[in-house]
């Protein structure tokens, strides 16, 4: 499998990068990221997030690999010399930086960006003793902040950077945090292997904590890391589609998100990890990567795919047939079926969620009921696939999953929300940035509020087919305007989560004019084959 792919995708985002980088010397805001901000002045502080994009730079500025026409060029080198400097200009006195709002001071901004510039600090052979001190501030109050939430790739991402720095400036004084934030990291993982992202497993977010783990492993081998790499990997091995796309929303964050580097560092050692590379890649040259290409989120998967390329191992595995039997995460409520070459993944804490792939093509993908109703003057949405305590139960030829609809959460700001967000944000928000973000996150993200409609989906294998039969039973049907299904559908913020993949090209099932002829208390009934 080529190594190529990686370095190809990667450096087709460096331009759009580029674009969103001030380049100008002359401009106070050079180096700045945030397009909207230094650009479009749409925004009234520039995101630290953005910043992230140096190590994109810095990687395609050293990295001698075929048709890089940005190989040792110097505005490169001197572009992301000045990203750095505008992250240290524009972040709090403390070193924190804002990623939403102001005042934010968000962990997982100022984690990834300062990992971005501890590696490209390096990379690039800087010598800046400003720089030094900026990242020893924000690394400081990385070390002693603690954001609302279990987002385990963010801990991951702060006790790299911890380490880094350490080995960096030859110092052991982050070494306690270090050492307590690794093992409150290591409690988050389950039995299972999986890590905690807002209550539940994401796979594609477990591969960035994989891709963290393993390069600190590099960095300072320890027995219980290696353990637990094997585990999260085999685990991750579970989720790389027969057509190598990864993950969806089946999982607790929605996302397709695959890092890949932390395969091919523990495949130095395990060769196993390799193999999930390589089923990655083989989708990758089918054109079965989601898009990223958002102002926000590019930089994270470049440099992921800059560092699998550099480090990618060329003595990998033959080619394993695929796993065959059923497997079933009862803590995260997920369960892989394989049978007659068919493959279905299906989030049960989800109201059956599912995608199935048959011969290695995906067949369908369903992201269950969703239905718009009027309440009172409002039109509000109500799904099935948030995340949830849901009634199932698992047989050998039966898969039965029974709840409500839960409300959709579709807040939107208007210019009156945003003058009162930006009053809380210089507020209460300079002093407690942490509660206004934890209410945000259960505004946007976390929670379920009940609407008054129940579903069952029940799933049948026989004759070599799983029959799906869904049933709703809504206390009244005039207020039920349309209903459907669809293939893509989500519906809480999460950054990574929402981008275009090729399988989210099937079509709305449109079910509205089957709900005109029922009555009050009838059940709407659909079943399909597959």
């Amino acid at each position: 499998m080529s190594r190529n792919l990686f370095a190809q995708s990667a450096l087709a985002e460096i331009p759009k990068i580029l674009t969103l980088t001030d380049r100008n010397p002359h401009s106070p805001t050079y180096g700045c990221c945030d397009r909207n901000f230094w650009q479009y002045k749409i925004i009234d502080f520039p995101s630290g997030m953005s910043q992230e994009f140096a190590l994109p730079l810095a990687l395609a500025y050293c990295l001698d690999l075929p048709k890089n026409p940005f190989h040792q060029q110097s505005a490169i080198k001197d572009w992301t010399e000045a990203i750095i400097h505008y992250a240290a200009k524009s972040a709090h006195k403390d070193g924190a930086c804002d990623d939403y709002f102001p005042f934010e001071r968000a962990s997982g901004a100022a984690a990834f960006s300062l990992y971005a510039f501890l590696e490209s600090y390096q990379l690039l052979n800087l010598q800046d003793k400003k720089l030094l001190a900026f990242f020893e501030t924000r690394a400081t109050w990385l070390a002693n902040h603690r954001e609302s939430g279990q987002l385990a790739n963010h801990e991951a991402l702060i006790v790299l950077c911890l380490h880094l720095l350490g080995e960096l400036l030859q110092t052991t004084q982050w070494e306690a945090q270090k050492s307590e934030r690794l093992a409150r990291l290591l409690s988050w993982q389950s039995d299972e292997g999986w890590f905690q992202e807002y209550g539940g497993f994401d796979p594609g977010y477990h591969t960035l904590t994989i891709s963290c783990l393993a390069r600190l492993h590099s960095l300072q081998p320890r027995d219980d890391l290696k353990k637990i790499l094997i585990q999260a990997v085999d685990l991750a091995a579970q989720f790389v589609h027969p057509d190598g796309s990864f993950g969806g929303e089946y999982g607790s964050r929605n996302t397709y998100n695959f890092f890949p580097h932390g395969f091919e560092l523990v495949g130095q050692w395990y060769p196993e990890a390799l193999s999930v590379n390589d089923a990655f890649l083989k989708g990758l040259e089918q054109g079965k990567q989601p898009c990223y290409a958002d102002d926000h989120i590019v930089g994270h998967h470049v440099w992921n795919y800059w560092l699998a390329w550099k480090d990618f191992v060329s003595d990998r595995p033959l080619p394993q047939p695929r796993p065959t039997e059923r497997f079933w995460l009862k803590q995260a409520g997920i369960l892989v079926d394989r049978r007659q070459e068919t493959e279905l993944y299906i989030a049960l804490n989800k109201g059956g969620v599912f995608k199935l792939f048959r011969a290695g093509e995906l067949v369908v993908s369903d992201t269950q009921i969703s239905a718009q109703i009027q309440q009172g003057q409002k039109h509000k949405n109500a799904v099935g696939h948030l995340l949830g305590n849901y009634d199932f139960e698992i047989d050998e030829n039966r898969i039965v999953v029974r709840g409500h609809l839960g409300w959709a959460k579709q807040t939107q700001m208007t210019p009156l929300k945003l003058l009162v967000l930006r009053f809380v944000n210089l507020t209460l928000g300079r002093f407690s940035p942490n509660l206004v973000r934890s209410l945000l996150q259960k505004v946007l993200i976390t929670g379920k509020q009940q609407a008054p409609v129940q579903f069952l989906r029940q799933l049948d294998w026989h004759d070599g087919q799983w029959h799906v039969t869904d049933e709703l039973k809504a206390e009244t049907w005039d207020t039920v305007e349309t209903i459907g299904i669809s293939g893509h559908q989500t519906s809480i913020y999460v950054v990574v989560s929402r981008v275009f993949q090729e399988s989210q090209l099937q079509p709305w099932i449109d079910l509205t004019n089957r709900i005109k002829r029922l009555n009050p208390g009838q059940v709407l009934t659909i079943e399909r084959t597959y």
